[in-house]
């Protein structure tokens, strides 16, 4: 295992096996089931301990599409390991008509949160997640074209606009269509870290946007847009060995290409020197570590290959603009 794997499994304990339950309503739209639900099977082939369940009031629903999803389970006794996904369905001239689900269905779904099960929604799925009580007192957010209806519907929830999702309290929701693979790919990067994540979003040949107030994309996967098959090489190997001191010389026998070639090729194709690059990620994960209160910013800048903190910090200052300690709450209370 690479030097960034073997330091996030450290982080984390064993992966527990976890369900991802799909509750697909009637009209589902076949987008906010399939990129939330290829996310989770691929980050599965990657060696996740996901298994991928689908299930609805009745053995075989009708999409918004015209596709017909048979033999389809009952919803499942749950345990607290379980993550549930309602998709978004059709709304009729912008208006969530519904009820979407029985009285049966909702109840699942509301002992299902009491015993601590995760559930989320993709774009108007909050409105069944709505129908259930589930998001009466919390912050949510839902597609664009029907924010002010359930915000008149459901006067306690605090309607967000302009965000990929929110969590609160164990009710996440996502916006429209495909920020469901952006809040896939939180979900997945929460339980196996950023590399992790960041490996299955390349997969999808997607940007990995972890933050769900902003369009924030990842290192990992940033930079990647040339076609240049040594610079690629190059990059995997740095990310794969990030704490690791490089040599243009080494990353030139990866690359298959002179070392004065290379520097002239990785510079045209990312914008910047391979010891800049490494930098880059090294900074990208020091940024997932800096909420793990067990870590010194000192314990951080070493785990992630800064010999000097104070060239680590000089580093972070400048990446984003303030030091590192305002990002550490701890250190955010001791200061005030």
């Amino acid at each position: 295992m690479d030097n960034v794997g073997v330091l996030e499994t450290k982080l984390r304990k064993a992966p527990r096996r976890r369900r991802v339950i799909f509750l697909l309503p009637p009209e589902l739209h076949l987008l906010d089931l399939a990129g939330p639900a290829q996310a989770f099977d691929s980050a599965r082939r990657e060696g996740a301990a996901y298994t991928v369940h689908f299930c609805a009031s009745g053995p075989e629903i009708r999409t918004a599409q015209g596709l017909s999803l048979a033999h389809l389970e009952p919803p499942p006794a749950v345990t607290p390991d379980d993550l549930i996904i309602v998709p978004g369905m059709s709304c009729h001239g912008g208006v969530p008509t519904g009820p979407f689900f029985s009285l049966e269905v909702k109840n699942w779904l509301l002992q299902a949160h009491r015993s601590g099960v995760q559930i989320a929604s993709v774009c108007s799925g909050a409105v069944a997640l709505g129908e259930a009580g589930l998001l009466d007192g919390r912050r949510c957010t839902t597609h664009w074209s029907i924010l002010e209806t359930l915000k008149t519907r459901h006067p306690t929830a605090e309607f967000v606009d302009n965000v990929l999702f929110t969590q609160d309290q164990g009710i996440i929701t996502s916006a429209g269509v495909t920020s469901g693979i952006d809040m896939a790919l939180w979900l997945i990067e929460g339980d196996y870290g950023p590399m992790f994540a960041a490996r299955v979003a390349r997969n999808l040949v997607v940007y990995l946007r972890r933050d769900g107030s902003q369009g924030q994309r990842s290192v990992y996967l940033e930079f990647r847009t040339h076609n240049h098959p040594g610079v690629h090489r190059v990059q995997d190997w740095v990310v794969q060995h990030a704490t690791e001191k490089l040599t243009l010389e080494g990353l030139a026998e990866i690359a298959r290409m002179s070392p004065r070639h290379l520097a002239r090729a990785f510079k045209e194709a990312t914008g910047f020197t391979p010891l800049q690059y490494q930098q880059q990620i090294r900074l990208e994960l020091a940024a997932s570590l800096m909420k793990d209160p067990r870590l010194t910013v000192e314990a951080i800048a070493a785990k992630c290959g800064f010999e000097d903190p104070r060239h680590f910090r000089r580093l972070w200052k400048e990446a984003f603009g303030t030091p590192p300690s305002a990002v550490r709450p701890q250190e955010r209370e001791l200061s005030a």
